[in-house]
């Protein structure tokens, strides 16, 4: 792929998304995190966490919706849920969570 590049079993595409989910690993979330200028808490893992394991379960992203509603519910961000996704991931959810997490760069998604 023109424009990609190879870090070890870190193969992006030109901008930084992997190409291949199944390479990710926690300490590519850390490299894909410092490329982000994000220093990954207890909080980011938990929303990495939920990302990768509906991505397990279901063969593709979760949707921001999805997110925000786990941050609602199960961190118990109520009606702050989606102020509190944007706290973390101050880029978006696209450009920042969904990197971190390991997604490959959606073409059309509801960002939120």
């Amino acid at each position: 792929m023109a424009g990609a590049t190879e870090e070890g079993a870190m193969r992006t595409d030109e901008e930084g998304y992997l190409i291949d989910p199944s390479d990710w690993n926690p300490q590519v979330a850390q490299v894909m995190a410092q490329r982000e200028g994000v220093e990954l808490t207890d909080e980011h893992w938990a929303v990495v966490k939920f990302m990768r394991e509906y991505y397990d379960e279901h063969q593709i992203p979760a949707d921001v919706r999805f997110v925000i509603r786990f941050l609602a519910r199960e961190r118990g961000k109520g009606d702050d849920a989606r102020n509190a996704l944007f706290v973390l991931f101050p880029y978006g959810y696209v450009k920042q969570a969904c990197k971190i997490a390991g997604m490959r760069k959606p073409r059309i998604w509801s960002t939120g």
